[in-house]
């Protein structure tokens, strides 16, 4: 039987499965996580820690039809305006809270379009986030740049700022393709995007393309992926095309007869795979690559790499907060994420308290399983010795967890005395094999493909 045959009679191609960016999902957030508990979350890191922070911007110019992310457009920038002076009113209300000497590891600006900022209103946030803490060495600031959405002058702000990681969004090349989801960007718009970037001493640039996305073929993913390879990007995220229109609305304007099946999703997927895989880019996780330099190729090599929110990083800090509308913060308490809405966090802030309105407190279950979850997401293999250092749970009791896996997944799955390993040709099934570590309900709400 060939692997393909395999892969289908074990449920690849009709399993809907959490993408596990976080254990437990977002869907089994509670409401007994409320703005006091998080103020406490934060008071409780320690003096002179690190922590990594995230800025939610959640306007747009355009509303691209694919994008399931909580955004909302505007033709004006009144509105944004507003939503920067409520985020300097969050971030001095997180410097009362924080303890003496916390340093950023890590700074990122998410959305949305967080380049629809003018360049006065960049440089108010950096100012506003600067009071709040300094840079610890070797600290990243990363932001989402739209190429349809960037000039030199917000560039300058930027890297006068510390900007020193660039994010910017492909999805693909293909003209036909961007009409049908709603993304109209021009291969020279992003060249000169990255061009202006580059020019500032940027020293990383991140880009994200899509797989599965309607009308797409081998050949249109391999000429994209090719003309992005011309950039020499340090880091390449391929995400499977998540086609959820219940949850966003205006997916509906993405026609559902033209996407791929599963078994040409993953066809999709692996011809880009072994192109950058071919260009000398080390595989990073379930969808990630990387430059052999860059940190997440580093910290996959030590044993360091982990996954968050953002997908798989290198960042060690204790606690990832993020402020701005529906931002979600972790803290080795739990989770915690603000008013999805836009208009009831803003009232929560002019109101002087932070707007959470949910999330979810651990458990040492939770710790357990999320753990497990996370090592198979990030190095395909959990280290029997590791989590047996770092849990308090028998080794009979583990090796009967990785056993069950093992029964689930027979023949793709390895168990030994030293733990469990998915070997290479069984890694499309990652995500499977990880919601066998999942204690919760997963009919609470709808997953996205496996592939």
């Amino acid at each position: 039987m060939d692997t393909r045959t395999q892969l289908g009679r074990l449920g690849l191609f009709d399993a809907k499965v959490p993408r596990y960016t976080s254990y437990p999902t977002a869907p089994h957030f509670a409401g007994n996580v409320d703005p006091g508990r998080f103020g406490q979350w934060i008071q409780a890191l320690p003096e002179g820690g690190e922590i990594s922070l995230y800025i939610h911007v959640p306007f747009c110019r355009r509303l691209c039809w694919f994008c399931a992310c909580r955004t909302q457009g505007t033709a004006t920038l009144s509105p944004v305006e507003s939503y920067v002076a409520t985020l300097e009113a969050e971030l001095a209300l997180l410097k009362r809270h924080l303890p003496q000497g916390i340093h950023l590891s890590r700074l990122h600006w998410g959305g949305g379009t967080p380049t629809l900022l003018t360049p006065d209103l960049m440089r108010r946030l950096i100012v506003a986030i600067a009071d709040v803490a300094d840079f610890a060495p070797g600290a990243e600031f990363s932001v989402e740049i739209d190429p349809n959405e960037i000039d030199e002058a917000r560039l300058d702000v930027l890297a006068e700022g510390g900007m020193n990681r660039a994010s910017i969004g492909v999805q693909d090349f293909d003209p036909d393709i961007q009409k049908t989801i709603g993304r109209e960007q021009s291969f020279e718009v992003t060249r000169r995007a990255v061009e202006m970037i580059r020019a500032r001493g940027v020293h990383s640039l991140n880009a994200d393309i899509l797989f599965g996305l309607p009308n797409q073929t081998r050949a249109r993913i391999t000429e994209t992926v090719q003309k992005l390879l011309s950039f020499a990007p340090d880091r390449v995220a391929l995400y499977g095309y998540a086609h959820v229109p219940w949850m966003a609305k205006r997916q509906q304007m993405i026609p559902s007869d033209a996407l791929p099946t599963p078994e040409e999703r993953l066809d999709l997927f692996e011809t880009a795979r072994r192109l950058f895989v071919w260009d000398g880019y080390a595989e990073i996780g379930i969808d990630h690559f990387a430059a052999p330099g860059d940190g997440l190729a580093v910290a996959q090599k030590t044993g360091k790499l982990r996954r968050n929110f953002q997908g798989y990083t290198d960042d060690t800090a204790a606690a990832l907060i993020g402020l701005g509308a529906s931002s979600i913060s972790r803290f080795p308490q739990g989770f915690a994420q603000n008013a999805p809405a836009t208009s009831a966090h803003v009232a929560a802030i002019r109101e002087g308290r932070f707007s959470t309105t949910r999330g979810h407190v651990f458990t040492d279950e939770d710790r357990l399983r999320g753990r497990l979850i996370e090592a198979l997401m990030c190095d395909f293999r959990i280290n029997a010795a590791e989590i047996l250092r770092d849990f308090s749970l028998s080794r009979d009791a583990l090796f009967a967890m990785l056993h069950q896996a093992e029964a689930a997944f027979k023949g793709q799955v390895q168990v030994t005395g030293d733990g469990l390993f998915v070997p290479v040709q069984a890694r499309p099934l990652t995500r499977m094999i990880a919601r066998s570590f999942d204690a919760y309900d997963l009919s609470k709400a709808g997953h996205s493909s496996a592939i």
